[in-house]
């Protein structure tokens, strides 16, 4: 067995943020890092409820509506107005010309296509991702391989910090907007034929179409190109893709303590092992989704992989013995296991491919949905479910409200209507409450023998399946995740069913500043977490939290007021003219 090398000795070099994943979770981050006045995440009566943001009380980017180029909807830093009287005149001349005061610690917003410009003051970034050295990689080959040709989410789910509806504008500035998915069914209306041909007949005029307020209620899916450039982008605005930021390798530890004999031993930090050297960080945020373990119904020898595999191992489709057969004219046999999305684009890859049948076994029902939670946590109007959750008595009942939203794994009716259509052709076999009792494979032939069951399969070709594609999801459990063996060890937090029961703020501990986003904060962040609004919401409180841990935190009394704003004003709650003095009015 081949020795692998040791890594290299650390150095006195602390990063300010290390962030362990280079997808959509990770790129969020970044970009909010990057972004001083982000959009609205949450509404007035969500920060009225919640008290987490209470703390950063005076701290918030106040949200300025701007008309920009391409008229897109930007914002400028907020800063609050000084007593002294220089600092009253120059707020006054910035009020008088449309602007607040302006604060160059940070990279102020820019329009679409430009580059916000580096500070000493914004934290630097290093990024470790296992796939490769740039941004979406592993995301963008996931859509490539199992050829998907549009996005589940609807167009107000993304990873830019700047603009809640940035998508839809780019695809009207970029004149893309027939890359937009319709989502019927779901809500609003259908633009009529009438109204779809004027639109047609207006776009071929010119590109730079107002956007219609009403449009907005309409749900649209971006198509996977469409959704690539835009991140890339986001890559391009916050200045994230220079050199070297992104590390292509793999984390194997994480560790936080004092360093010895380090000229940095009176503070503790983060080294960050992998498998070719080591880091040190004041931050970690881990963006890695899900993690690495594959859910799979039994072991696959190395002998059966010539014949298995699970969806997220595929590199070339159909399998080498497969494609032969099909060149030859020769019948064919393919078993696809699950039960979500990926397992239902699998199947229409098969049928085609050319392979002469596709036998779907789900383990339960055949679930179909426009997404994989329920319209109420996905819509604009989602504040319901999540006041519900957030309010929450237990951790435990959080876990059962997440099982009820997602339920499951389910496809779209887009997809079921294409399944059913090949299921007519009689491509297609579709067994339900279905699972494979026993298997055994044949290296010489490529072939394998299945019991299933039920047994009792209709035509079921049992000794002459070719190939086994397992579309069965991936493991979630923060407590057998080995980069994180060392921190379960050192700082154990409680875990509910592979869950880390992680603080308001994302943090695995109040004083260990390891931030966990996505999937695995869904404890915090609602069933929604894996998606790319659970994505762009983590970030937000990775944000806010980031200034404490990084020393930039502002000082405020205990009585809520911060740079002389009040937490009732602050937050909407009460009278918010209350505060103002009347012997103090200027006439």
């Amino acid at each position: 067995m081949a020795i692998q090398p040791s890594p290299t000795p650390p150095t006195d070099d602390i990063i300010d943020v290390l962030i362990i994943g280079a997808g959509p979770c990770g790129l969020a981050v970044a970009s909010r890092l990057r972004e001083e006045t982000p959009s609205a995440i949450f509404t007035d009566e969500e920060h009225q409820r919640y008290h987490w943001i209470k703390r950063h009380t005076g701290r918030m980017a106040l949200v300025q509506a701007h008309n920009r180029k391409n008229n897109s909807v930007r914002a400028e830093k907020y800063a609050p107005v000084s007593s002294s009287s220089s600092s009253s005149s120059s707020s006054s001349s910035s009020s008088a010309a449309g602007k607040p005061p302006q604060d160059e610690s940070c990279p102020q917003p820019k329009p679409a296509g430009e580059k916000h410009e580096s500070s000493s003051t914004c934290p630097n970034i290093l990024v470790l991702d296992s796939t490769a050295p740039a941004w979406m990689e592993k995301w963008n080959r996931s859509f490539c391989t199992l050829q998907i040709p549009h996005l589940r989410s609807p167009m107000f789910f993304h990873v830019d910090p700047g603009d809640r509806d940035g998508m839809l504008a780019y695809a009207r500035e970029t004149c893309r907007e027939e890359e937009l998915w319709v989502i019927n069914g779901c809500v609003g209306r259908e633009v009529s034929k009438h109204k779809r041909k004027k639109m047609e007949k207006m776009r071929s005029k010119t590109c730079q179409i107002a956007i219609d307020e009403r449009d907005r209620k309409d749900y649209f899916s971006p198509s996977t190109a469409l959704f690539a450039d835009y991140c890339a982008s986001i890559v391009s605005r916050y200045g994230l893709d220079v050199s070297d930021q992104i590390i292509a390798q793999e984390v194997k530890d994480i560790k936080y303590a004092c360093l010895p004999g380090s000229v940095h031993t009176g503070e503790p930090v983060f080294t960050v092992t992998t498998n070719k050297q080591f880091f040190h960080a004041r931050a970690v945020v881990l963006a890695i989704g899900p993690g690495n373990t594959k859910n799979l119904p039994w072991p696959i020898s190395p002998v059966e992989s010539d014949g298995m595999c699970h969806s997220l191992d595929i590199r070339t489709f159909p399998s080498a013995n497969v494609r032969q057969k099909i060149k030859a004219r020769q019948e064919t046999n393919v078993v696809v296991v699950g039960g979500g999305l990926s397992s239902a684009h699998v199947v229409d890859m098969a049928v085609r491919a050319g392979v002469s049948k596709v036998w779907y076994f789900t383990r339960g029902e055949l679930k179909v949905k426009h997404f994989d939670i329920g319209l109420t946590w996905m819509g604009k109007f989602r504040n319901y479910e999540k006041a519900v959750f957030w309010s929450a008595d237990s951790d435990d009942e959080r876990l059962e409200m997440i099982k009820t939203a997602r339920n499951g794994g389910s496809i779209t009716p887009r997809m079921h209507k294409i399944l059913k259509g090949h299921v007519s052709a009689n491509r297609l076999a579709i067994h339900t409450h279905t699972t494979i009792a026993s298997k055994q494979f044949d290296p010489s032939s490529h072939t394998w023998t299945l019991t299933t069951n039920p047994p009792a399969i209709q035509d079921f070709p049992a000794d002459k399946i070719d190939y086994i594609y397992l579309a069965t999801g991936v493991n979630s459990n923060a407590a057998e995740l080995p980069l994180l063996r060392s921190m379960n060890a050192d700082h154990p937090i409680t875990i509910k069913q592979g869950l880390p029961c992680v603080t308001e703020d994302l943090m695995w501990k109040e004083d260990v500043p390891l931030f966990i986003t996505g999937r695995m904060a869904a404890l915090q962040l609602g069933p929604g977490a894996a998606n790319l609004e659970g994505a762009r919401v983590g970030a937000e409180r990775v944000a806010w939290a980031m200034e404490g841990v990084l020393g930039r935190k502002g000082e405020g009394d205990e009585q809520g007021e911060e740079n002389g704003v009040s937490r009732v004003d602050f937050c909407g709650l009460g009278n918010r003219f209350a505060g103002l003095d009347a012997s103090s009015k200027r006439v």
